[in-house]
């Protein structure tokens, strides 16, 4: 039976052969090649992967046979160049300045809106210690044109971007000068009008195809526009929102589509209560770029410098050639709880927590710089700390004491109010007159 299957199927000549590859007859498919040192092998036809050679070796792709990859960052942790033989750096003092404020600015308003939630002033709040450098130096590689989405700990990100002290306190007091009407959960900030950086959302890891979603719009208005400023999307996301299939789907789209994105991982060791070692096997997450055919690289993200260059030599590559997607992989340690709902003495250690606060930390590395470059000292540093620490407090104050949107404004932006003739109102109880 089975051959006369065979014998029926038999004059059915392959794709393969049709297409001239296999030469003449349709066994040459199911031939092997013995290995030699120098041969070379033509490419299988395969769709799948075109580009794989034929061999007559078994060889399974085992992740143990390649080496982690590296780490890039330029200061040491005590703020002194890695490498003497390196280019200077291509910032001036003033930038290095305004980042290092802008790092001290988030630090104190995290340490200050903690206490205030807890003495009841906000019902919630998420620090950033540990990360000031990732947000604050990667903010500062890109451009006001740049769009960005991000998750719940880009406060630097906001800041760098010109977010100000009274934009944070109206959000997080939900008074009515807030961009998101008060509606949103402290912390989830609105600032696409002023800063082009879309609102905060807890939903975990929608923001990524969101990302993917902008910087595609990007590229078809370049090609529609070429006058206009080149433009990327950049989406800031954690470690464990790279577990969700939102990741995935978004970067494969943003690779076949070649979309001009930054996807900006912030690897801070937890997903809330869950460390990297529960998480994934594989080396991290930059190398998942590269099964999706994306450039890739891990960063020293408590390094300002690394942060600042990879994220612009990210932007460069994503705009050559008409677009592409580059991953950035931005290590660091999540100094704080998770937020404040989370204590995370449940899940690690005191002395865990203090060796990174002490050895690793991104606001006294940058310190550190400026302290060795002639441009700080102890003295400097406490007239900052006071002055932001009382701008903050009068900050919040201020904000508290600003009345809450008007109660109409509940009805504001509801589609049915936008959009009548879609909605079929008369079949409610007293149709528009029951709101």
């Amino acid at each position: 039976m089975f051959g006369r299957a065979w014998r029926k199927c038999a004059p059915r000549s392959l794709p393969f052969a049709r297409a001239g590859l296999l030469g003449s007859g349709t066994r040459r498919l199911f031939r092997t090649t013995t290995l030699t040192a120098n041969a070379k092998y033509p490419a299988t036809p395969f769709p799948g992967a075109p580009k794989s050679p034929l061999t007559t070796k078994m060889d399974f792709f085992e992740p143990s046979s390649v080496p982690p990859r590296p780490t890039y960052h330029v200061m040491d942790s005590s703020g002194n160049m890695a490498d003497l033989s390196r280019k200077p750096l291509d910032v001036t003092n003033e930038q290095v300045h305004e980042w290092y404020e802008n790092m001290l600015t988030v630090n104190i308003m995290d340490s200050i809106m903690f206490e205030a939630q807890k003495h009841g002033r906000l019902s919630f709040y998420m620090v950033s210690a540990g990360e000031e450098a990732v947000m604050v130096g990667s903010a500062a590689a890109l451009t006001p044109t740049d769009v960005i989405t991000c998750q719940y700990r880009e406060t630097g990100v906001f800041l760098q971007r010109g977010f100000t002290l009274a934009d944070f306190m109206s959000q997080l007091a939900a008074n009515h000068e807030d961009p998101g009407k008060g509606r949103n959960m402290p912390v989830h900030y609105s600032g696409k009008k002023k800063v082009n950086e879309h609102a905060v959302a807890s939903t975990l890891a929608t923001q990524i195809p969101h990302a993917t979603g902008a910087a595609y719009a990007l590229k078809l208005d370049a090609q529609e526009d070429p006058c206009q400023p080149p433009s990327v999307a950049a989406c800031y996301f954690g470690d464990g929102a790279a577990s969700e299939g939102d990741f995935h789907a978004a970067l494969n789209v943003a690779a076949v589509r070649k979309c001009p994105i930054l996807f900006l991982c912030r690897n801070n060791g937890f997903a809330i209560s869950t460390p990297v070692s529960e998480q994934y096997v594989g080396d991290g997450i930059a190398v998942r770029g590269l099964g999706y055919g994306i450039p890739s690289i891990r960063v020293d993200g408590t390094d300002i410098f690394a942060v600042y260059e990879a994220t612009r030599e990210a932007r460069r590559r994503a705009l050559e050639g008409g677009g592409q997607p580059v991953l950035l992989e931005l290590m660091s340690y999540r100094i704080s709880h998770h937020s404040t709902s989370d204590d995370s003495m449940a899940y690690r250690s005191q002395a865990e927590v203090q060796t990174w606060k002490t050895g690793h930390n991104p606001v006294t590395r940058l310190k550190g710089w400026l302290e060795n470059n002639g441009l700080w000292n102890e003295e400097k540093d406490k007239e900052a700390k006071a002055r932001i620490r009382k701008s903050v407090l009068r900050g919040l104050v201020e904000a508290e004491k600003k009345p809450k949107p008007r109660l109409s404004g509940v009805f504001d932006d509801v589609l049915m109010n936008k959009y009548p003739e879609e909605y079929d109102i008369n079949s409610h109880l007293d149709g528009i007159k029951g709101l």
